[in-house]
């Protein structure tokens, strides 16, 4: 078995990031830390050892999950994987991102894309079989971590 990926979440919805991070705990992984604002986020970015970072579009500040994303991007961090419910807010080029996850989400949606996500942290992402709800950004083999 692969070990765990320590997550970082970015939601301003207490409610939907405890959730997250009990879904994602359940799964075997483990939460680094979560933040409601793009000042938090980029503070606890630039102090984790996070692998990905679930990060929501509009936050407790406005609409700057596309800030925080391009923070990590620069940063050399964690790979970002945005979760909305406006997938249209975002770029094309997925400003950085590895992908997206549509909310509302379901735990098997996203049980399969920590799945996918582990695996693109030790090798290359598969081809095919995408997660359901999940969408791979267009620049995904820019920021895949190599093997």
């Amino acid at each position: 078995m692969s070990e765990p990926l320590k997550v970082l979440i970015v939601e301003d919805e207490a409610l939907l990031a405890m959730e997250l991070e009990s879904l994602i705990e359940e799964a075997g992984h483990r939460v680094v830390g979560w933040a409601m604002s793009s000042d938090e986020a980029k503070t606890m970015v630039d102090a984790s050892a996070a692998d990905i970072a679930f990060v929501d579009i509009h936050l407790s500040d406005g609409p700057t999950g596309l800030d925080v994303a391009e923070h990590i991007r620069r940063s050399g961090q964690p790979m970002v994987v945005f979760m909305t419910a406006n997938p249209k807010r975002i770029p094309e080029n997925f400003a950085g991102a590895v992908g997206v996850i549509s909310k509302p989400y379901t735990m098997n949606g996203l049980m399969s894309a920590l799945r996918y996500l582990q695996e693109g942290v030790r090798r290359p992402p598969p081809s095919s079989a995408l997660p359901t709800g999940f969408t791979l950004s267009p620049a995904f083999a820019t920021v895949w971590a190599p093997a």
